[in-house]
């Protein structure tokens, strides 16, 4: 429901973009290894992944096995379906019985675990649009009931929802078998705009069989909210606000961090909606995007990046484009605190996909491309090895979801 701002690239005309008790544990003793340094002028051999058939297909989630999980339309363009990528090979992962499913998040799992949202079968019997219609695209993007997935051992399940709730939403899933996202309840609330109905939660699963699901706490006077990224040491993080249209805005009044069974406010940049947490790294360094307070209700977001050392704080857009880029959002970071984004113009037509390393001044990603062709449009994860994905734009406006990987 809530979650992510879909890029504004994808999803400006919907005006969307898109864990319970955190359990400690230590980190392997691969993950307390430092990850491999990158320079900041690193060059980049870029490579399409391929696709279902259709014309569009994005990569949002990379793991240090170099797992790209996103989407791929199939041929017709008139449904998407998660797709998975080992080794340049796709793999279709399927629905839950309805016409799309997606892998929206950075998942991060190196264990076979993916997790992300799928229609049913099922009709819609409240009419909601729930936060998973603005990843799919029409003509079926609304009129089912959508549930969170998880995919392991070459099958999706459906992860379940609270009491009296209709749809749910997986964003990530860390190494404990932990998966995070929203879920609704049985509550009518009257902070839901229309066509949105029941209030939803922030959830944390733990993976069975049985799947079972757990709320988290939000920030006091709030009353729904959204789990949107986990790490091996239970730590999460999402948003907390009202109900609103499920597609973030209100509901991410606050981006917050869940541990030790306790909720914290991470701040904005001034204004009160859009505040969104996107990824969370081992070290607990925490990335995402916030509204702007010159825009009302958020057509514009600045990244941001936020650390115990410095708490939150804005990373800039591209300097010196033409017409000037304002807009900017942030989707992953690695150990080595290389943050992956977008940077866009006002009316996000020219979106670049960008690096900040270390929080410092944006790269565009399209200046280290080498000969690959189409512009990098996104960037919307990165690994331990330095290795990006997202989505590129050809000159016919094809989008397809690539592999960049430092050399």
């Amino acid at each position: 429901m809530t979650a992510q701002r879909i890029t504004k690239t994808t999803s400006q005309s919907l005006l969307v973009i898109l864990a319970a008790a955190c359990c400690g544990a230590a980190l392997t003793p691969a993950q307390a290894q430092g990850p491999q340094a990158v320079k900041a002028k690193t060059q980049y051999q870029v490579s399409n992944l391929p696709g279902l058939g259709g014309t569009s297909s994005g990569g949002n989630s990379i793991n240090n096995q170099t797992w790209v999980a996103g989407y791929s339309r199939l041929a017709g363009d008139q449904t998407r379906h998660a797709a998975l990528w080992r080794s340049g090979l796709l793999s279709d992962l399927g629905t839950l019985g309805g016409p799309n499913s997606s892998v929206t998040w950075n998942v991060k799992n190196t264990e076979g675990v993916i997790v992300g949202i799928s229609q049913t079968a099922d009709p819609e019997p409240l009419g909601e649009f729930w936060s998973s219609s603005a990843f799919y695209g029409a003509p079926f993007n609304i009129g089912f009931i959508n549930l969170g997935f998880v995919w392991e051992q070459n099958q999706m399940r459906g992860l379940p929802n609270f009491p009296g709730g209709n749809n749910g939403f997986a964003t990530g899933a860390n190494n404990l078998r932990q998966a995070v996202g929203w879920a609704e309840n049985d509550i009518h609330d009257p902070t839901c705009v229309s066509p949105q109905v029941l209030q939803f939660r922030p959830a944390m699963w733990t993976l069975g069989p049985p799947d079972q699901i757990q709320d988290l706490p939000l920030i006091s006077g709030d009353t729904s909210g959204a789990a949107t990224a986990i790490n091996d040491n239970g730590q999460i993080v999402g948003i907390s606000g009202i109900c609103d249209q499920a597609i973030g805005r209100h509901t991410a009044k606050h981006a917050v961090l869940w541990e030790n069974g306790g909720v914290t406010d991470l701040g904005n940049l001034g204004a009160e909606w859009w505040n969104t947490p996107t990824a969370i790294n081992q070290r607990g360094d925490i990335v995402g995007f916030a509204g702007d307070p010159a825009f009302v209700e958020g057509d514009i977001v600045h990244a941001f990046m936020w650390t115990k050392e410095d708490g939150i704080r804005q990373l800039k857009p591209l300097p010196r484009r033409t017409p000037p880029h304002v807009d900017s959002e942030a989707y992953g970071i690695n150990e080595a605190r290389q943050v992956v984004g977008i940077s866009c113009d006002a009316d996000f037509v020219d979106c670049r996909a960008v690096v900040w390393n270390h929080g410092n001044t944006p790269t565009d990603l399209n200046d280290f491309k080498g000969s690959y062709g189409p512009r990098l449009e996104s960037a919307k994860d990165i690994n331990d090895n330095g290795e990006i994905t997202g989505r590129a734009i050809d000159t016919a406006g094809v989008r397809t979801a690539y592999l960049a990987e430092p050399h």
